[in-house]
């Protein structure tokens, strides 16, 4: 018996380091657009704030930095979960059905782990455990 408690025991911390390297990879796009680091060829010349790319941008980096500090982790998850559906039909749909074949599998898993954050929270070590402790 002593074994089944043990994944039980882990599964906050396994969960906070799905949420912090989910929102350091989400904030990684945010800032190789908007400040081009890392630099990515596609974005080498920045791109405008007022577009989609820069207001996606926008909430990849501050969207990705509350995700990493678990700091109102559940409604900035469900935003999240929307903008990367909304990207995934805008970008990708329209190419094939398939997302292997689209390019859209990245889309698609941010959605599914922004609405998994969503619905389960945050996890231990995060911002949002200490505000309600």
């Amino acid at each position: 018996m002593a074994s089944a408690t043990v994944p039980s025991t882990l599964a906050p911390y396994a969960l906070a380091a799905l949420r912090v390297i989910t929102g350091l990879m989400f904030l990684a796009h945010g800032t190789a657009k908007l400040l081009q680091w890392p630099f990515v060829e596609m974005f080498k010349d920045g791109v405008p704030l007022a577009s989609l790319f820069g207001i996606g941008g926008l909430l990849e980096i501050v969207g990705g930095a509350l995700i990493v500090i678990g700091l109102f982790t559940r409604p900035v998850a469900f935003v999240l979960s929307g903008m990367m559906a909304v990207a995934y039909f805008m970008f990708h749909a329209g190419a094939s059905f398939h997302p292997i074949l689209n390019g859209g599998e990245l889309a698609v898993l941010y959605c599914f782990i922004f609405l998994f954050l969503s619905a389960q929270g945050p996890g231990a070590l995060s911002l949002d455990a200490r505000r309600s402790a």
